[in-house]
């Protein structure tokens, strides 16, 4: 038996074995493993910094970095998802029809969720929280750069389902470092693993859409945009912009794009700019907006308009008004997240729904693109499928459900 097959019946039998586990010890594995991500914090941040000593792509450091206060937010995500209801079982919608059939709508479990991630290793802390927690299993694969931090995080999880007498293996650790694990895992798991979810960046992602034979919940690229028009406080604005960019720069949720209406550009243009410029941060412009400063700024070029930077450089272009920024951002988006920030509610009506993203927002800060900021308690990724689920995934997101039928003795005519 191969290593990846032997992993997936492990994992197919362990979610067989959580079927029968009362909700309350779920809770209880949750409230394990926080005291255990406590009592090892030492130990976490020790494994960690094998880690980050040995990255060699230094852009991922920012996001590799597990200390006191990332594994307190562990910590807290953790206490969150431990308080949901449980989502498994509940009655969604419930009719009946004219004949005294009885209809129920109720959420069940997906299964063995495979999971295929970069870089951060809070994701095997959330992931295999709200997996459980939603009844469901998990096979992590983490990226190699973490591997040392996913490992820890991983085995302390799998101690607190142990200490519960619950099967381990609803959380698994792929190990095996080999690159040719992730092309089997997509290719050859379909009997075992039900949906699967990338995190990481679009090299990752348009390989795992390219070769799963699995269902795919996940987003391809984070290029999000912010449109400005001429009614805006510009303090507020201001602050929105900066947030929403030099936050963290590496995150999906970071704007890549500040779309400015031409009636604004004289009023706001100039002022914004420079505080970005002043806060350390790159702008690529419009030949209109490189006026306002004698031609001297980097020139934006086509390609700069589908491009996720993930890094301290935003683009930044003219718009004649809210539709030829909805037409920009439906052209070059990626259904991920895009933000108006205008006090006209009106124009605001009218871009929310005019895009297609998944997360639309209205003088909000594109940084807010996130499970935990949404009261999930973390989330599994950010998916921009048309289809459901949309945006951050958790625990209700990771269900589905199925109807049940009943009646005295009817037969169909």
């Amino acid at each position: 038996m191969s290593y990846l097959e032997n992993i997936g019946k492990n994992a197919k039998k362990a979610f067989e074995d959580l079927k029968a586990v009362k909700h309350s010890k779920i809770k209880k594995v949750l409230e394990n493993y926080n005291k255990l991500l406590l009592k090892n914090k030492k130990k976490i941040i020790k494994e960690n910094f094998k880690d980050v000593k040995n990255v060699r792509r230094k852009h991922l450091v920012d996001r590799l970095i597990l200390n006191d206060k990332r594994i307190e937010g562990i910590r807290y995500s953790i206490n969150q998802i431990k308080r949901f209801k449980d989502p498994i079982g509940q009655v969604i919608e419930q009719w009946s029809r004219p004949n005294k059939l009885k209809i129920k709508k109720v959420s069940t479990a997906i299964g063995v969720i495979g999971v295929i991630y970069e870089s951060r290793p809070n994701v095997t802390a959330d992931v295999a929280a709200l997996c459980l927690k939603s009844g469901n299993c998990s096979i992590l694969r983490g990226g190699s750069e973490a591997f040392n931090s996913n490992k820890i995080l991983a085995n302390l999880f799998r101690d607190a389902l142990k200490k519960n007498n619950i099967n381990k293996n609803c959380v698994q650790f792929i190990e095996n470092k080999n690159r040719k694990i992730v092309d089997n895992l997509l290719s050859k798991m379909n009997r075992y693993i039900d949906v699967i979810v990338p995190r990481g960046g679009k090299g990752l992602v348009s390989k795992v859409q390219k070769l799963s034979n699995i269902h795919v919940i996940g987003h391809l690229e984070g290029l999000c945009h912010i449109y400005l028009d001429g009614t805006t406080n510009i303090s507020m604005a201001k602050k929105l912009i900066i947030n929403a960019k030099m936050r963290r720069t590496s995150i999906c949720g970071a704007v890549e794009t500040l779309l400015i209406d031409e009636k604004a550009i004289n009023s706001h243009a100039k002022v914004l700019i420079q505080s970005l410029i002043n806060a350390g941060c790159e702008v690529r412009v419009d030949s209109r907006i490189n006026k306002l400063f004698e031609g001297k700024l980097k020139k934006a070029k086509e390609k700069d308009w589908s491009t996720e930077y993930l890094d301290s450089i935003i683009s930044i272009k003219t718009v004649k008004n809210v539709n030829d920024g909805i037409n920009h951002i439906l052209k070059y988006g990626t259904m991920h997240t895009d933000s108006i920030i205008t006090n006209n509610k009106k124009t605001a009506q009218i871009f929310l729904n005019g895009v297609n993203s998944s997360i639309a927002m209205h003088n909000v800060s594109t940084q807010f693109a996130d499970g935990g900021e949404f009261g999930f308690g973390g989330e599994i990724g950010i998916s921009t499928n048309k289809l459901p689920p949309r945006g951050p995934v958790g625990i209700n997101q990771l269900t589905s459900y199925k109807y049940l039928v009943s009646g005295k003795g009817i037969i169909r005519p």
